[in-house]
Formats: structure tokens, sequence, C-alpha cells
């Protein structure tokens, strides 16, 4: 993808989105299966959840890594040539890409294996779509990405023309934008490290709903905060990162809850369909997400690069807080239909372990 060719303007456009796309459907070919292999790494639920709490905590961690030293790592390694410097750079990521992956595949075991000897793509289906607690996490996690999608397209814009960040840094060499998306991530990967405890003491189910009602909340907040409040902002979106953080972990071992609801109902255990599926209402989502927040910011008169209408104004604030925090009230409403609370995820466990 960073081989930038001298090609001309057209042909740089095909070359982006031909590699582009090939980079996705090679990611998700990955992705699916290292998914997947959390709904049979182990038949416990509770073990299940600790590998996704780890599993978030180290994402996290790399995207704060990433988003920190991609330009300082491009401008050093491309002695002047943005170009150079961004090839080199996603080579060293690369590198280090294939070097994890392969360290997963070598160190991870399959530990739930099951009950039909072959694969019948039609019979699986058919046991996905009478998988109730699925198809509620599924209309959750797209209403969820699609306020992740829409938050995420209208941050740069909120905070360069709501805020007035001009890139001057306040804090070492990073400027308002930065020191908000570092601090809430540090803050999301603090509520991951939460999750066990969490789970402990409360029902998944439930803390589905209460955080993701926490975080509508929170982002809600931002439409009245004024704009020279800064350090308010940084404050309620690190609140309100830290309330959501432990969701990801929550949901994907939900979906290993899933897989082990449909092998006791069905006699077929889907656990990669069940997952390519979750992939799939999340890439949806966020291709939604996406394509609203363009169409929003059309709809509202923004004009890139100059001074910004109140009407303007008043739709990116919109995107940046009610919208995302109305999406995220529908993906807890989602929830309410997901059916499998902790007790009787253990007798779906204990009754599966008797079959094997």
């Amino acid at each position: 993808m960073f081989v930038s060719p001298d090609f001309s303007a057209t042909g740089k456009l095909i070359y982006a989105y031909a590699t582009y796309t090939l980079m996705m459907l090679a990611y998700t070919a990955i992705n699916v299966p290292y998914s997947a292999l959390m709904g049979v790494i182990s038949p416990l639920s509770i073990e299940r959840t600790k590998v996704a709490s780890y599993r978030f905590i180290c994402a996290f961690s790399a995207g704060w890594l990433i988003a920190t030293f991609v330009t300082p790592l491009k401008n050093l390694l491309g002695g002047g040539s943005e170009e150079t410097g961004f090839r080199l750079t996603m080579m060293i990521f690369a590198i280090i890409s294939i070097l994890l992956f392969w360290t997963s595949f070598a160190t991870t075991r399959e530990r739930v294996h099951p009950e039909q000897t072959r694969s019948d793509i039609r019979s699986d289906f058919r046991a996905l779509l009478g998988n109730g607690p699925w198809i509620a996490l599924f209309f959750s996690g797209v209403f969820a990405l699609t306020n992740v999608a829409m938050r995420a397209g209208s941050t740069v814009f909120y905070f360069k023309y709501y805020v007035g960040d001009d890139g001057t840094p306040i804090l070492l060499i990073f400027d308002k934008t930065a020191v908000f998306l570092s601090l809430s991530t540090f803050a999301m990967i603090g509520g991951v490290m939460m999750t066990q405890y969490l789970c402990r003491r409360y029902d998944k189910r439930h803390l589905m709903i209460a955080l993701t009602l926490g975080n509508a909340v929170a982002m809600s907040a931002f439409y009245f905060i004024p704009p020279d409040q800064y350090w308010l902002m940084v404050a309620i979106g690190s609140l309100g990162n830290f309330i959501v953080g432990p969701t990801p972990a929550l949901v994907w071992s939900m979906y290993a809850d899933c897989a082990d609801y449909g092998e006791w109902k069905t006699g077929r255990r889907t656990t990669g369909l069940i997952f390519s599926g979750a992939q799939f209402a999340q890439k949806l989502g966020l291709a939604v997400g996406a394509g609203l927040s363009g169409y929003v910011l059309f709809l509202f008169g923004f004009v890139s690069n100059q001074a910004q209408s109140d009407g303007s104004l008043a739709g990116i604030r919109l995107m940046f807080s009610i919208f995302p925090a109305v999406l995220a009230v529908l993906s807890a409403v989602a929830i309410v239909f997901y059916r499998l609370s902790s007790h009787r995820v253990s007798q779906l466990e204990h009754e599966l372990a008797e079959r094997r």
C-alpha cells in the first residue's frame, strides 16, 4: 500500500483502492479465525472473558503506540520525504505484525471441539439464525460501531472548528486533539483492566447495558460544554472511555457464550460463523457511520478550512455528542434481548461438558 508508485492521479487512486482492498481482505481472513479462537480456547466463560480482557488491553496499548509514534518515525526515517518515511514505518509495522501472528498461531490450541464431524453451511446458517442471543449482539454491534465511526469521523472537526485547536502543542509535542485522544485511550485501557473484577460481581448482560448507557451520558455532555472548557472535555472524555472500556472484552466473550448456546440448542457449534458474522456487523456499522458522517457534514453546510457557520458548528457538535449517544442507547436496547445470564451460561457449560 505504501510503495507510492509514479502513476497518474487516476492510476494512484486505482492502486490505492486495489492494495487497500487486498490488505483488508487478507486481514479479515486472519482476523476471523483469530477472533473465533476465543470461542474454542476454553470451555469456561470466565476464562474466555479473561482472554478477551488481555486481548483488548494489548490492542488498545498497540493502538496508542501507533497513534503516538507514526509521525515521529515517519519524520525520522524519511529524511525529508514523507513517501519514504511512511513506507519504511509501515514496513516495520508489517514485519512486527507477521511475527506476532506467527506467535499467536504457534502458542495457542483449540480445547473445545464441535460435536458434528463435518461442516454443513446450510445447517450452520440455520443454527446461527436460530441463535437469539447472537442476533441481539449482531444488532447491538451495528449500532455500537456506527456510533464509533461517526464520533471518530467528527473528532478532528470538533476540536479544530469548535474548540479552536490550531495544532499548537500544549503538552510536549502534542496538540489539544492528540492529548485528548491519548488520555482517552489510556482511560479505556484502565477500563479494560476492570473487566475481570466487574465480571466476578455482576452479570455480563447487565454490565453491557449499564456501561453503554453511562458512555452515552458522557458523550451527550459534550454538546453542552463551552469551547473554552478544554480540560473539562478531557476529564469527561476520559471518564466515558473508562466506563466503556470493559465492553469490547465483554461483547467478544458474550459471542463465545453464543457458541455454547448454539451447540447446546442444535448440536452444531458454529464458532467461526458466529465470529465472522460479528465482524460483518462491525464492518457494516463502521461503513454506515463513516457514510453518515460525510452526509451530516454536507447537510449542515460544512466547508473545509473555513470559518464555520452556526449551522455547521451545530452539526459538528451533534455528530460528536448527541448522535453517537443515541446510537449507544440503541445498542444498549439491543442487549436487552440478549437472554443469556451468567447463571444460564454456567448451566450450559455443565451440560455441554457432560455431553462431551
